[in-house]
């Protein structure tokens, strides 16, 4: 090839190619400034972007995964909240029975057939009766967003504690029995079934009065107000607690590490895709000055095939 030719300039060839790449590595390096990552986009890198876009996918779902948690979280919270008043009230209920099985009775005319309570039977049984409904009532009123732990499932209760499939935490398992008749508060006229007691659906929290006076009531009716149905009652219902209680620490403990794995995550993302400023601030810098200089190299072989006129005159 000719080395002076006004037809092929292969100086300037070589400058314009140098120039269109310096240009481009300063579109990468400024993309990377303003954006902060070095895989912005599939063009960058395919195979770290689909990497980074599926951990990205996981830590959103993540998100969800927490609020299921800390729904439960609040059901738990409701139910133990109710579960401090009852646990209260049937303290008070054991002194009360322990008044009741001492009160006077009631007799005949022949002074030995027990024919009900006394006048001050009767008040006690009042108060222990009033408090019984304040069980039931404050373990029906234990719901959070529709649900109340304390009443039978007709489905698992469960919340998801991870993204797959398999990943949850039984909150109460379907058929477990309502918390009224599973620890065992057999007492009072909520568990009698003569006409007139009072009687509380536990499904769904309806409390009928009583119609009647206990004052009628047979001598076997003091079972009703035994301390030991109490003592069976605090037993189980201590245990209903307790059974709640690990629930909750469980729950907080995987809250934790949820939000340790989208910590963990971000920082796995991160390390793949963002840039180091620092380095791509001096990477542009450096470019700013090729490209002024690549357009001076394309000056001046643009001016080489004006020297050829030289050879002319």
């Amino acid at each position: 090839m000719a080395l002076n030719s006004i037809n092929t300039n292969t100086g300037a060839l070589v400058a314009l190619q140098n120039l269109n790449q310096t240009n481009r590595d300063l579109g990468v390096a400024q993309s990377r400034v303003n954006t902060g990552l070095k895989v912005s986009s599939a063009k960058d890198n395919g195979a770290i972007f689909a990497i980074a876009s599926g951990q990205r996918a996981e830590m959103a779902a993540l998100d969800s995964v927490k609020q299921s948690m800390q729904r439960g979280q609040s059901i738990v919270d409701v139910a133990m909240a109710a579960g401090d008043t009852v646990m209260t009230a049937l303290n008070e209920l054991k002194s009360l029975a322990v008044a009741i099985q001492d009160a006077p009775k009631a007799y005949a005319a022949d002074g030995t057939t027990v024919t009900g309570m006394g006048e001050s039977g009767k008040k006690l049984v009042a108060d222990f009766e009033a408090i019984v409904k304040e069980i039931h009532t404050s373990l029906a009123g234990a719901t959070f967003d529709g649900v109340n732990l304390f009443k039978a499932q007709a489905a698992d209760l469960k919340v998801a504690t991870g993204t797959g499939t398999g990943s949850t935490f039984t909150l109460k398992a379907s058929g477990a029995a309502a918390t009224a008749a599973a620890a065992s508060f057999a007492f009072g006229s909520t568990q009698n079934t003569t006409a007139g007691d009072a009687t509380f659906d536990q499904a769904t929290g309806v409390w009928a009065a009583k119609t009647t006076s206990t004052s009628t009531a047979a001598p076997t009716a003091y079972t009703d107000y035994s301390v030991a149905e109490v003592e069976k009652a605090i037993t189980a219902f201590t245990g209903t607690l307790a059974d709640l209680g690990t629930k909750s620490k469980s729950l907080d403990r995987q809250l934790t590490f949820t939000a340790k794995m989208q910590d963990a995550l971000e920082t796995g993302v991160g390390n793949l895709v963002d840039a180091d400023l620092a380095k791509e601030s001096a990477r542009l810098t450096a470019l700013q000055t090729k490209q002024q200089l690549g357009v001076q190299a394309l000056s001046i072989a643009n001016q080489s095939s004006s020297i050829v006129l030289s050879l002319f005159r």
